[in-house]
């Protein structure tokens, strides 16, 4: 499965098992996971801990909190399957970096594989505006620019997939 595929979810919504799923017949060495997740607090080592564990030893792992663009073009270039965990904490991270989203996303863009390529990338983003509205500015702007940026990788994706309750509903592609 060359190209790009867009996994988007919930939290707990059955994203990252799905995203796994996709890519579980690819041989080990051809499977990279990069990881946008900064272990900042106790909860979230926890977290981190929890997903390698689950995941176990049978992938490549990278963690880069910003700059996943160069990573994702080198590695899809050689042949590789990428699976990117997650977008929504990577924009958290561009945001609180002060970096200019629109930008790093066209970058992202940029980067990813198409149908014709060797290797293939998954990736798997929160999907936040189901919700009520933030009642704060800084939650109301990444409300915004999950959206957009929502919006770029899909258009920019060979395929698209909402998952609910652990449920895949294709939205785009074969």
């Amino acid at each position: 499965m060359p190209g790009t595929t867009l996994i988007l979810g919930g939290a707990r919504s059955g994203k990252s098992r799905f995203a796994e799923s996709l890519l579980a017949g690819k041989p080990g060495d051809a499977r990279l996971y990069l990881a946008t997740a900064e272990a900042r607090d106790a909860e979230m080592a926890e977290r981190i801990a929890r997903h390698r564990a689950d995941r176990g030893s049978a992938w490549i792992t990278i963690e880069e909190p910003l700059d996943i663009a160069p990573i994702i073009q080198r590695e899809c270039g050689q042949g590789r399957y990428v699976l990117v965990e997650c977008l929504t904490l990577w924009l958290s991270n561009l945001m609180e970096a002060g970096r200019d989203v629109a930008a790093e996303t066209g970058r992202l863009c940029a980067a990813l594989p198409n149908q014709h390529s060797t290797g293939g990338a998954v990736l798997v983003s929160n999907e936040v505006g189901l919700g009520i509205m933030p009642m704060n500015a800084l939650a109301r702007a990444f409300g915004d620019e999950a959206g957009r940026l929502n919006q770029r990788i899909a258009a920019a994706a060979d395929k698209a997939y909402f998952i609910a309750a652990g449920l895949p509903l294709k939205l785009k592609g074969e």
